[in-house]
């Protein structure tokens, strides 16, 4: 009787346990930006498009006006239980080049700086969208123009 009462007790503190670590959020981190020291070798005026790759590594993504500037991303999102995934850290460090591809300005935000914009999946409505698949295959058996195969 002991033996049975003290499973079923063990039996509770692992499901209470269970309980308890399946609510503690996660975080993960998705991008990369180059640690603070070596963006302090970055001398603006001086360092090149190319001595900013190999001293930093390529962006995550670079404008694509005039070549653009370099653009390293990196956020923190926050996954707790049901709930939608929530950014709670992200820092962009700007790189910007001038007209001779030299570095004109290094500049850093943060999530303070501006507000989170969803991305979104739109999709373009065409017109045969309500058709289904079969009446689009048989929609053209009665349009059939068969004057020009007798000549």
């Amino acid at each position: 009787m002991r033996g049975i009462a003290a499973k079923a007790k063990m039996g509770v503190a692992i499901v209470a346990l269970l309980g308890v670590t399946a609510c503690t959020a996660q975080y993960r981190t998705h991008g990369f930006v180059p640690p603070e020291d070596e963006l302090q070798q970055l001398v603006p005026g001086v360092d090149t498009r190319a001595s900013v790759e190999d001293l930093i590594g390529v962006p995550a993504t670079s404008g694509v006006r005039n070549a653009g500037g370099f653009y390293y991303i990196e956020s923190q999102v926050r996954h707790f239980a049901w709930q939608r995934p929530e950014v709670v850290d992200r820092r962009i460090v700007a790189v910007t080049f001038d007209d001779a591809e030299v570095v004109s300005n290094i500049t850093t935000y943060g999530l303070e700086d501006g507000k989170v914009v969803p991305l979104q999946r739109r999709i373009t409505r065409t017109t045969d969208g309500e058709i289904s698949f079969v009446r689009k295959l048989f929609g053209n058996i009665g349009a059939l123009n068969l004057s020009g195969l007798g000549q």
